[in-house]
Order: structure tokens, then sequence, then C-alpha cells
């Protein structure tokens, strides 16, 4: 019998520095209310979430990632929400910069370019996750808000074999 093909689930994100990360784990162990923080090591914004895909598909994203570099995009996290479904509560910019916006339709112009079919298009709603089985947060404000001079660009693998579980990066720009 044969091995069944290898698969991998990977996502394009904005990957934080150490200083932005810090923040963000400090902002989502200060919320109030149920839920846990987002482990340290896996705060990022996605940018295109490819899903399981075969290897050679993951590995196509990693020898095309640095297409997508770009200059240094100036982000303003004041802006709080919730996904009620997934109850999670995320931080985010209450206006996002074009250069975001573009940063993204790139990232999934790269994963159609590799043969990674994403469905239709859906609204960009860049955010950072930051509590799982949360509340609504009691305020939407981020005060002070957090700046973060994103400046690299992750692919990253959640988990083993297809299966969620802890990140581990694959390749950057």
């Amino acid at each position: 019998m044969a091995a069944p093909p290898e698969v991998r689930r990977v996502f394009l994100a904005l990957w934080p520095n150490d200083r932005t990360r810090a923040a963000l784990t400090r902002l989502g162990q200060k919320l109030d209310g149920p839920g846990r923080p987002v482990p340290r090591d896996h705060l990022h914004l996605t940018l295109a979430f490819a899903g399981t895909v075969p290897a050679e598909q993951a590995d196509c994203l990693a020898a095309h990632i640095k297409e997508l570099a770009c200059a240094p995009i100036d982000l303003t996290l004041d802006h709080l929400g919730h996904f009620t479904g997934p109850r999670i509560t995320w931080a985010g910019p209450a206006e996002p910069p074009a250069a975001l916006a573009n940063l993204a339709e790139q990232a999934h112009a790269l994963c159609n370019d590799c043969g990674i079919d994403l469905g239709p298009p859906r609204p960009f709603r860049p955010h950072v996750s930051l509590r799982r089985h949360a509340a609504l947060p009691a305020t939407e404000r981020i005060e002070p808000p957090l700046r973060w001079l994103a400046d690299t660009i992750a692919l990253i693998e959640s988990g083993k074999d297809g299966h969620p579980g802890p990140y581990r990066i694959l390749a950057r720009a």
C-alpha cells in the first residue's frame, strides 16, 4: 500500500517582532472575561490561509515568498473586535492602510500561482487573535494604541501532517 501524500497546513502572515509580540501578549492577558490568551509564539496577522495542501504547494509558497517582500507597513492596532462563532477577541487597525490590503491581495495571488484555490474572495479583515473562547470585549478601543512596523512576512506551518498544532516558520521574507 502506498503512503499517503505529504500534506501541510500553512498560511502566509505578517510576523511580529519581539517588541510587538510582547505588547500583544500583555494586551491579551489583561483583557477581562473568560477565555485564554493566544500563545505568544502564535501571534500573527494572517494575509492568506492556504489550509491543508500538498507539500509541493507549500514548497512553492516557500520558494516564492520573497516576491511578497515590501516596504515595512506602519500599523496602528487601535481596535478590539470579536468573532462570535469561534469566540475570538482580536486586535486590529480601525482604518487599515492600503498597503496592507495590497499585500493580502498579493499573498492570495501567490497562493493561486502555486495552485492553491482559496475559493471566492472574502473581505479582508486584518486582525491579530488575542484570546480564544472569549466574550465580547468591554471596549472596542485599545488605549494607548499599539504601533507595529510590520516588516516580516512568514510562511507558517500549523501542526504536523495537516493537523493543527504548534507553529513552525517554513520561510520568511
